[in-house]
């Protein structure tokens, strides 16, 4: 199989990756319904029906601002300005998505967590859409910086680099086991889950961002590794909750 993927169907080039970033948000909403059901939701229909509102603007408005922040020295022109305009990140979109729902729950008056449900198919959305970004290659800034290690591969460009995505994919699936044996063996307060999720999904980005051909602009940090400090410093009150041993 050659990358970038594009198979033709009818005369027509499939975009493998927009393909599957649709696929992702249908299964992983899918996936959600199937675990909210037969379950006591402590929210109210109307009230998650907000939040899930909340979520999805912030993450629309976050998604696009930092996928603009990723090419912060890119030339002013009408073509360049309508790719910004069409880039996105999920990292923007989580983080977003995070304070969406966050303004959200203070405009309803809601008090409850509501995180948890949404973690497991948060990161099936992920890893679907992750393999379109592979098999898009070079066509989607997800590929990695040259290398001469065994893992190296040419993602389109003739030139050998770390497959990213296929890091993410691996470690994905061990997030989501990890996570799952955490929920069934440890007894956490609710919204403790989506939170471990977040702080373990944006550490292993913050890691991972280092081998890509990012613009690393300020402190030596790119725009997604300067936003994985900020959702650490968010989160900051449970990490020493955490460190003190009292997760529960």
């Amino acid at each position: 199989m050659q990358i970038p993927f594009e198979p033709i169907l009818f005369g027509y080039h499939i975009n493998m990756h927009l393909v599957l970033e649709y696929l992702a948000f249908f299964v992983a909403f899918r996936y959600y319904v199937f675990l909210r059901k037969g379950r006591v939701d402590a929210i109210s229909s109307m009230n998650r029906l907000s939040i899930i509102l909340g979520a999805a603007i912030g993450a629309l408005i976050g998604s696009r601002l930092v996928g603009l922040l990723e090419n912060p020295l890119i030339a002013f022109s009408k073509e360049n300005m309508f790719q910004l305009l069409n880039t996105k990140t999920i990292m923007g979109g989580l983080f977003g998505g995070l304070l969406g729902v966050e303004l959200a729950k203070k405009m309803i008056g809601e008090t409850q967590s509501s995180g948890d449900l949404f973690v497991f198919p948060i990161i099936l959305g992920i890893f679907i859409g992750r393999i379109g970004c592979f098999l898009s290659g070079i066509n989607e800034f997800t590929y990695g910086s040259e290398t001469t290690s065994v893992f190296g591969m040419d993602l389109g460009d003739g030139l050998f680099r770390h497959p990213t995505s296929l890091y993410e994919l691996v470690f994905l699936v061990f997030l989501f086991f990890t996570l799952k044996y955490i929920k069934n063996l440890v007894d956490l307060k609710n919204g403790d889950l989506f939170k471990i999720f977040m702080l373990c999904y944006f550490g292993f980005r913050f890691f991972i961002e280092f081998l890509k051909p990012n613009v690393f602009y300020i402190f030596g940090l790119s725009s997604i590794q300067i936003l994985c400090i900020i959702c650490c410093l968010y989160y900051h009150k449970f990490i020493v909750r955490l460190i003190l041993g009292k997760a529960r």
